[in-house]
């Protein structure tokens, strides 16, 4: 830990920092942005060796003595920053204190699924709220790995990393150019391809017929469109989530937190 305060909110280091909430600086710099105690925490604990520095204001916040001491464990280089440093470091408008700059990583994709039975395929996912929550949810569901394919948004985008509230370093995190590249990834190790899709069977005639109890990758698909009929016929089967009551339907992250919960339970209940 060094003993400046950094105060200058207008210094190259600031600016450089800032700019990681730009998808074209995070590929230049191999670097992303982690912001507030909880994911700045999890970054530490799980996946140190990433942490490349933690910005901190000065404080009594329980969470400060516990960061700091993260810190120190893993080696990590600890600055003292004011609260408007942090501010203008950080794409949120609260970052409660605390950054942290971590390098991005590739997870290799050969081998990345083997011994897996649950993983989330997000196609075309745009929002950064619904990645970083169904990464959450899969992390939560036991799932092994979560693949973006296609044009989904980037991983390491800021509101992606603080909508997973850690889970991002808890769980392998792939990227793959096309759908159709992670459904054969996924059955090179042996998974049944199940496709998130309103035209699909019952979700609860699919688990009385065992279809969610052997290793399964679910395709979501984008938030707007769905998924295309050339997407779901990659899959082995649609599978929907009824509607019970009068609303039109689930937004994306929470059916696909549903899905992945019912698979979880089913592999569980054999």
């Amino acid at each position: 830990m060094t003993d400046e305060m950094l105060s200058n909110t207008k210094s190259e280091r600031v600016r450089r920092i800032a700019s990681l909430a730009r998808k074209k600086e995070r590929q230049a710099h191999g670097r992303f942005l982690v912001e507030g105690p909880q994911a700045v925490r999890e970054l530490l604990v799980h996946r140190p060796e990433l942490t490349e520095t933690v910005y901190a204001t000065l404080g009594a916040e329980t969470w400060q003595v516990e960061i700091a001491r993260l810190a120190s464990d893993a080696g990590v280089r600890l600055e003292r920053a004011t609260t408007e440093v942090i501010s203008a470091m950080s794409e949120t408008v609260n970052p409660q204190g605390v950054v942290a700059v971590a390098r991005t990583w590739a997870e290799p994709t050969e081998g990345a699924l083997a011994e897996a039975r649950l993983v989330a395929i997000l196609h075309e996912i745009r929002d950064p709220g619904n990645a970083g929550t169904v990464l959450r949810a899969a992390d939560a569901a036991g799932a092994d790995a979560v693949i973006f394919a296609g044009e989904s948004i980037d991983p390491f985008h800021p509101k992606v990393v603080r909508s997973t509230t850690g889970s991002l370093f808890h769980i392998p995190v792939l990227v793959m150019s096309t759908l159709e590249e992670a459904v054969e990834a996924a059955r090179a190790s042996d998974l049944s391809v199940l496709a998130a899709d309103v035209r699909g069977s019952d979700v609860l005639e699919a688990r009385a017929e065992g279809a969610l109890d052997g290793p399964i990758a679910w395709v979501f698909g984008n938030e707007a469109r769905g998924l295309s009929e050339a997407d779901r016929v990659l899959a082995d089967r649609s599978v929907r989530l009824p509607i019970y009551g009068a609303a039109e339907s689930l937004n994306l992250a929470t059916a696909a937190s549903v899905l992945l919960y019912e698979t979880a339970f089913a592999q569980r209940s054999r």
